[in-house]
This record gives structure tokens, sequence and C-alpha cells, in this order.
């Protein structure tokens, strides 16, 4: 039996097709929502003398003008130089405007280390009123830290910042006047992100060509199924005010590091402001990104949020998205 070009073309079509129709169904059907149960020890952090009082709730009204959520995992070494630089602006911040109250949430991600230990040193030394530490029974992921963090919060302002201190604290005034710049809020919703796209240049020039490749190749995947008009995503260095995060964060599914990606998307999806700000960033060693494996990660993830979405495993309340 004679097999043409076009017979090959034909059944390949038809293998491709099927492949999809099976990618689609496993998506859909692997599809969850973040395990929200907290463990016993996760509804609790302990105060300066050791004894134990409840974490609030993000749905309460704000108690604080800010929150400042840490993700640390396995960062006993890192932390304390992010700390340090962090408590001194705060502490200079609130002595020059005493109406200024804050909390800092070091949420410790199921570490292997003595990430708590260290963390419970500034509970200590600044009492539990200004650092809590939140330590997750098991690892969940950046993402998951995050947002268990954050629904640990009390401020009207909630911050997400990367234990390596790789962005300079005090760049918080840049996103806190990008906050500003915002006159519309819908709800009193609105994002200012933490960017490094000023950047690129430089150190596309440092980085090998493999690298170069991957990370073009990342922002090509998140303009093409998910967030446009954010050029840096991933910088981890963002500020919520305390409505958007409860809209965004309880929307979550992703704990790992492609996270960043959806949360903007849940922005985008509900039209809420975004903006993004050039901010100071140093790279850190010790980043526990392994940059292959990682980015592989982070793309399949990025697939899987636009599929999951569009075949309706996972909705937002009130959006109707189009493919």
């Amino acid at each position: 039996m004679d097999f043409s070009l076009y017979d090959f073309l034909q059944y390949s079509l038809i293998l491709a097709l099927i492949a999809l129709l099976l990618v689609v169904v496993f998506v859909h059907v692997s599809a969850k929502m973040i395990d929200q149960t907290r463990h016993e020890k996760e509804k609790h952090f302990l105060t300066a003398d050791g004894k134990e009082e409840s974490f609030p709730s993000l749905m309460d009204p704000p108690s604080l003008e800010l929150s400042v959520v840490v993700p640390s995992y396995n960062e006993e070494l890192r932390l304390p130089v992010m700390m340090d630089e962090a408590m001194e602006y705060l502490e200079k911040r609130q002595k020059k405007n005493p109406s200024f109250t804050y909390e800092v949430i070091v949420v410790d991600d199921g570490s292997k280390d003595k990430t708590t230990e260290v963390a419970m040193k500034y509970t200590k030394k600044y009492g539990a009123q200004k650092v809590r530490v939140l330590t997750l029974v098991k690892n969940r992921g950046k993402g998951g830290a995050v947002k268990m963090g954050t629904l640990s919060s009390r401020g009207r302002l909630i911050l997400m910042a990367d234990a390596d201190g790789a962005t300079k604290f005090a760049d918080i005034e840049k996103v806190e006047e990008g906050l500003e710049s915002i006159t519309e809020k819908p709800d009193n919703m609105v994002i200012s992100c933490g960017s490094r796209a000023h950047l690129e240049e430089d150190s596309v020039a440092q980085r090998s060509l493999f690298r170069t490749f991957l990370m073009y190749g990342f922002h090509f995947l998140v303009w093409f199924f998910c967030v446009r008009g954010i050029k840096d995503t991933q910088c981890g260095f963002k500020l919520f005010t305390r409505e958007a995060a409860l809209k965004t964060f309880s929307s979550l599914h992703v704990e790992r590091w492609a996270f960043d990606v959806e949360l903007l998307f849940i922005a985008q999806c509900f039209d809420i402001p975004v903006v993004e700000v050039a901010v100071n960033w140093t790279e850190i060693e010790g980043s526990k990104l392994v940059p292959f494996w990682s980015w592989l990660q982070m793309g399949r993830d990025l697939v899987f949020i636009r599929l999951r979405y569009l075949t309706g495993a996972w909705r937002l309340d009130g959006v109707h998205l189009n493919v």
C-alpha cells in the first residue's frame, strides 16, 4: 500500500491532536487548589518570652500600616543581612513618624536548617508585635509560603520581600510612590511591582548564551500565555493594598516559582491596576533557583495555568476568560 506525504502529514496531525487532547485532559484532571488547611502548629506564633499567640486573618480589618512578608527556605545565612537592613530602615522610619506602624512576618517554608531560630532572634530583640515567625510544617514552595504569610498579616499595605536582600529595602519608597501614582483604585485595589527590566541589558552581557535563551524564552511564554504589559513578573519585591492582596491570594493556585505570574494574571483578570517600578537589585549567592530545571518547571506551570483556567478547572468569580 502506497503511503504518500499527504497521508503522513494527515496521520501526524491526528496524532498531534490526540496528544494535545490528552495533555488538556491531564491538566484539567490534575488541577487542584492550594491546601489552605493549617497544621495546628501553623496557627500560632511565639512571643519574645515563648508564649503562643494566634495569627490574625487577612479578612480582618487592618491594624497596622505595613506588613512585610519574607518567604524563607534554608536561609539561616542570608536572612540576617536582609533583616538587619529592613529593621534598621523600618525603625528609623517609625522614629521619624510615630504613626507609622509595621510588622515583619518571616515564613520558614519547612527549612532543614536554623532559619526559624535565626528569625526568632529578631522577635526577641524587637518584640512579637514587630517580628513574627510562621514556621510551616512542610515545604510548600515560595508561592505557598508568601500566601500563608499574607493571609496572616495585619497591614493596610503588604510587601513581599525576598530573604536574600537582593533588592535594597529602602526601595519600598519607590514602590509606594508607584502605588500612589494610580489615581483610580477600584475598591482600593492596586499592586506595585518592583522591576529589574532596566538592568536586563547588563545582565544579558554577563549571562551565557544558553541562560539568555532560557530567559527570553520564559519572557515569551509569560507574554503568550498569561501576562502582558509587565516586563518583569519575577522580581520578589511587590507591594499590595490589603484589598488587592485578599482578592488575588485567595484565588492563587500555584505554589512554586511561577506563582508571581498567576498572581498578576489574576490581577489583570479582575482589572486590578498594576504598576511596574524600577528598583535596585544585586544578585546574591545562594539562590534556590536551579537555572535549567527551575525554568523548565516554570514553563510547564505557565502552560498549565492557562489551560486550567481555559478548561474551567480553575475559576475566578465573575470573570469570563477568552481563549
